[in-house]
């Protein structure tokens, strides 16, 4: 059973999904601006639909966290159940998210662990909560893990395990540009980019290949060198970036679920 604080990190962590969805213009990623074509529409809908649908597990893995006290293997074999039973559910609400699920759900039951923890402990919890092998997990390889296999990608378990350092690099970019006079959209794009121009994206390196996952991060780079989103030339190469990747059909996914799990850990002190 889950209580009123385990249900309000996973309306956080809903939130924050749901709030990256809503960026604009995100370079290679579903966004507002194309919910005229119906097709888009559908998608976006889907999007926002199986978001919602993470909530029960990641109340689920809050309440698991918090009846366990510490980072545990019985904890990590707990959290991947449940994560499991929510990856069936959000396929019947029409999939999507998986890699924000895992993110989340790590993020959500470290804060558990310690509700009066800062950012930084709270991804040390979840590294050493990640640090146990999940037991139950199928044998058999995920894409994921095969592509991180193939090209010594670090993959959504090697970012776990070093306790999040591209949502921790987002944390502080949001910090930055918001410094720095940025609106929040602004903000939260030069965060986006800043996750793009270091993450070995399995998503991306599947379909892309490396010379496309170093093309993406170069894109990004070039946005913030410029001064990031805020700045005239900044939006410029922004808006080319976003039309480069639309036109070759690539989709930096990886980036949105660490982005969605920076914008969570910066909602936690206003729970």
């Amino acid at each position: 059973m889950t209580s009123g604080e385990d249900d309000a990190l996973a309306r956080a962590a809903v939130a924050a999904l749901t709030g990256q969805l809503a960026l604009t213009p995100k370079p290679g990623l579903p966004d507002p601006r194309d919910l005229a074509a119906r097709s888009t529409r559908r998608e976006h809908d889907s999007l926002r639909w199986s978001a919602r649908a993470l909530a029960p597990g990641l109340a689920a893995m809050a309440a698991s966290a918090r009846r366990t006290g510490e980072a545990t293997p019985v904890l990590r074999a707990e959290l991947g159940a449940i994560g499991r039973c929510t990856e069936h559910s959000v396929g019947l609400a029409g999939g999507g998210h998986k890699g924000a699920l895992w993110a989340l759900g790590f993020l959500v039951a470290a804060a558990a662990l310690d509700p009066r923890a800062k950012a930084r402990e709270i991804a040390v919890n979840a590294r050493k909560i990640a640090a146990f092998n999940d037991k139950g997990a199928p044998k058999r390889p995920s894409r994921g893990s095969t592509i991180s296999a193939k090209y010594g990608a670090a993959g959504a378990r090697g970012e776990a395990r070093a306790g999040f350092p591209h949502v921790r690099r987002a944390l502080e970019a949001l910090a930055t540009a918001r410094k720095a006079g940025a609106t929040e959209n602004q903000a939260r794009l030069d965060a986006s980019l800043t996750v793009m121009s270091t993450l070995q994206d399995t998503e991306l390196l599947y379909t892309a290949g490396p010379l496309g996952l170093r093309r993406v991060q170069a894109g990004a780079r070039t946005v913030l060198e410029a001064g990031g989103t805020a700045t005239a030339a900044g939006a410029e190469a922004l808006a080319a970036m976003d039309a480069d990747l639309n036109e070759r059909g690539w989709s930096p996914r990886g980036s949105a679920g660490l982005l969605a799990g920076a914008l969570f850990l910066d909602a936690l002190p206003s729970l």
